[in-house]
């Protein structure tokens, strides 16, 4: 609901700050006053074009807070998806410059133009003779059908939430069936391409950590084999011309053992060489290279590059090789089922289709129902609004299946007999318009989106019994939805929950539009003089009196 609409230097309006309430809000005034101001300010806070143009001529800026106390679920939902916090109170604020530019925030979070609009729109539904919201479009139309429905027929709720949970299975059983087919359309080629694979890495049977056990392995008997080629050389220096040397250190030391000077005087070289032959000695046994099983480097080898060439063409690690022939063999497995695979989700497909069709027909006889319904409630109310000739139906036609159904849903109207039925924004225009949402509105109320309805003159035209019957109507509407009307009317201004007076002031060449909320007296001082005009007689004053209290 709209609480607060605060207005600063549109046009003629330098300062304004209104306070709304629930029920039926009037706004009255002189031809001229400024009304349609209020308006313009309005739908510039809930997101419509801006146009320099209304700001007040010697401002360079002009701006327009709208406060609303309560939102749906819906709103919610789009708030949240935004960013934008909301505790119970929503704040929409618009500034215009003299230039052309202009800014929107909610909640003091900048939002865009677009998405201002979004919001505004699920707030606030305006209507007039020549401008119209929500219910012109047909996309709103089956929304609005399914929300009578349900206020209704107690079983409508149950029947949309069976259609969307059907309908979400068989779109992905559809699915399903859809992925396997296309995964049979590349099975031809990819056959042959898994089995060879398959083959091939079953044959190799990688394991993993194979490939570094078998790398250090081949380091170490590499390393070996080095060694015993540098032995082999360490040997052959020990024995360099074919005797080994141990042997010629002990022949240098038995000769020199036959001197004959007693004592030797040799002996402890002679002691010293015999030992050197013996290291010499052990020293060649130990420097014997052990063979290296070159047959064996050559199968590690072998099974390096086997299992490095297979990891390079599946673009793997090799430790992940195990993991990839698991994919490949189900992959290739799935394919070999798909036949069976492939009748058992056609099955499956159908049954959904049948089931989501079953719902959607009962569905289908639900919304015709409360079609039906609904046109003779508006048939009704259309005598009375001085539309006695006019007629409207709820056209039905077939739509492609979705979460809603099957049902495209159209409301269509004629004003005079003889005419072909057409769609609401096509069939009337000005005032038959007007009345004529207004008894769709009355007719649909709890089952729209919008808390705050407003309507902008849509009595011109008409007096008497049928601007009794449109207050009456709106009054009706503002029972469950709070209702903004500026009217001419005087029938209409009796009905008013609360009353504001739009009024034009000029002083010192300048010129400002004032309203203020007027009662008792006053207020039947208004309702007097749209009864007469600017000379107040006895009688107006007396009409004015009974149409506040008769209502």
């Amino acid at each position: 609901m709209l609480t607060r609409l605060y207005i600063s230097n549109i046009v003629l309006i330098e300062k304004l700050n209104l306070e709304f309430g629930a029920g039926l809000n009037i706004l009255t005034g002189e031809t001229g006053a400024g009304k349609s101001i209020l308006m313009d300010a309005l739908a510039l806070a809930l997101g419509a074009r801006s146009d320099a143009g209304l700001v007040r001529h010697g401002c360079d800026t002009a701006s327009v807070i709208a406060e609303f106390d309560s939102i749906d679920d819906k709103l919610k939902s789009l708030l949240d998806e935004n960013g934008i916090e909301f505790e119970d109170v929503l704040i929409l604020r618009r500034t215009l410059s003299s230039d052309g530019k202009s800014r929107a925030w909610a909640n003091d979070t900048p939002v865009s133009i677009k998405l201002l609009k979004q919001i505004g729109d699920n707030l606030v539904e305006i209507h007039g003779q020549f401008a119209n919201h929500a219910l012109l479009n047909p996309a709103t139309h089956r929304e609005s059908l399914d929300l009578f429905g349900i206020k209704n027929n107690t079983n409508y709720n149950q029947l949309l939430l069976c259609v969307n949970k059907n309908y979400q299975e068989y779109y992905n059983a559809q699915k399903r069936l859809d992925e396997l087919r296309e995964t049979l359309q590349k099975s031809a080629s990819e056959r042959e391409f898994l089995e060879h694979n398959v083959r091939e890495l079953e044959s190799l049977n990688v394991q993993i950590g194979e490939e570094e056990m078998l790398s250090t392995k081949r380091t170490a008997m590499m390393n070996a084999e080095k060694d015993a080629a540098i032995l082999s050389d360490a040997a052959a220096e020990l024995n360099p011309h074919g005797t080994s040397l141990e042997s010629v250190i002990f022949s240098v030391a038995h000769i020199l053992e036959r001197i004959k000077t007693d004592p030797n005087p040799y002996s402890e070289q002679i002691d010293a060489l015999y030992n050197a032959a013996q290291i010499v000695s052990d020293v060649a046994e130990k420097l014997t290279p052990t063979d290296v099983d070159t047959a064996t480097l050559d199968e590690i080898e072998e099974r390096l590059f086997a299992i490095r060439a297979a990891a390079r063409k599946h673009r793997v690690s090799a430790d992940e090789l195990p993991e990839k022939l698991k994919q490949m063999s189900a992959e290739l497995n799935a394919i070999e089922n798909s036949d069976a695979e492939l009748k058992k989700l056609t099955a499956d497909m159908a049954n959904k289709k049948s089931e989501f069709e079953k719902s959607a027909a009962g569905l289908s006889s639900a919304r015709i129902a409360a079609g039906e319904m609904l046109r003779k409630q508006i048939l009704a109310e259309l005598p009375d609004l001085k539309l006695g000739a006019a007629d409207f139906i709820v056209s039905r036609t077939d739509a492609t299946p979705s979460a809603h159904g099957i049902d495209d849903v159209v409301f269509m109207i004629k004003t005079n007999p003889g005419m072909p039925f057409a769609p609401l924004h096509r069939a009337a225009s000005g005032g038959e318009l007007a009345r004529f949402m207004l008894a769709l509105r009355v007719v649909l109320a709890d089952g729209g989106n919008a808390h705050t309805f407003v309507f902008d003159e849509i009595d011109t035209g008409i007096s008497g019994a049928t601007a009794s019957a449109v207050g009456n109507r709106l009054n009706r509407l503002a029972k469950s939805s709070q209702a903004l009307v500026i009217t001419h009317s005087a029938q209409v201004a009796g009905y008013a929950d609360k009353h504001f007076k739009i009024s034009k002031h000029s002083a010192n060449d300048t010129t400002t539009t004032d309203v203020a909320e007027i009662h008792g007296d006053d207020r039947i001082n208004e309702i007097a003089r749209i009864i007469s005009g600017a000379q107040i007689t006895p009688e107006s004053l007396a009409t004015a009196r009974t149409l506040i209290k008769n209502n």
